[in-house]
């Protein structure tokens, strides 16, 4: 079975996934009972599946999809002022058809990019917890391995960068979360961290799109390195 046939069968597992009842209930509750702004539209609801380039040297590691954001959409990052942010800052590197995510139907694509999350349902407070996250590591799990490309692993946050650490292993020691921290992992790949683009750190001016940018830039410039070593060996 070729990789995008088994990352589609993976991403039907997630949508499935009724293994944390605590997320179940929240994700349905928040479909349930609309914001006043999208009380018109149907909301998602269910467990959010990653999406991207099968053959992807980036990997983007979210914490979880936002009640009113993604659980809405079905789509990682869309409908939320985090994704704006994110998406943008793909756009400017390159790594996104265009600086906008609005629906699962609109015509954005993800290019050398794949997009996931250390869980993949809405927690109540944007705070998962720790049995929830090891409950859907199986799945990060699986996408490592299909997305054999994979360089480069940009964690939104610091619970994201710890999924990466516990997920990827370190070679050599373990590096303390921080906005454009660098950490060798296994098998030669590189995890950049970045602070997560919500509002709260994007209203605050801790996160300005200057250092998201920087961060991107970096990426592009691992990812154009490890195929020059590449094309020399």
């Amino acid at each position: 079975m070729e990789v995008s046939r088994e990352l589609d069968v993976l991403q039907s597992e997630m949508i499935d996934c009724a293994r944390c009842p605590r997320l179940v209930e929240w994700r349905e509750q928040a479909a349930r009972e609309k914001v006043r702004r999208f009380a018109n539209e149907d909301y998602w609801g269910r467990a959010v599946p990653s999406f991207g380039d099968p053959q992807a040297r980036l990997l983007v590691l979210g914490l979880a999809p936002a009640a009113h954001g993604a659980n809405r959409t079905g789509r990682m990052f869309t409908g939320d002022r985090s994704g704006e942010w994110l998406y943008r800052a793909l756009h400017r590197a390159g790594f996104a058809s265009q600086p906008r995510s609005i629906d699962r139907s609109d015509s954005l694509m993800l290019e050398d990019c794949y997009i996931t999350a250390a869980i993949h349902c809405a927690p109540p407070a944007n705070k998962p917890l720790k049995e929830e996250i090891e409950n859907c590591r199986p799945f990060l799990l699986r996408e490592i391995e299909l997305l054999s490309g994979v360089r480069v692993v940009m964690a939104l946050g610091g619970i994201a960068f710890e999924a990466a650490l516990q997920a990827f292993g370190t070679e050599g020691a373990r590096r303390k979360f921080g906005h454009g921290v660098e950490c060798d992992l296994s098998g030669g790949r590189k995890l950049l961290a970045s602070y997560h683009p919500s509002q709260q750190n994007t209203f605050t001016g801790r996160l300005t799109e200057q250092m998201l940018d920087a961060v991107m830039i970096r990426a592009r410039m691992i990812i154009s390195e490890s195929e020059r070593f590449t094309l020399e060996s």
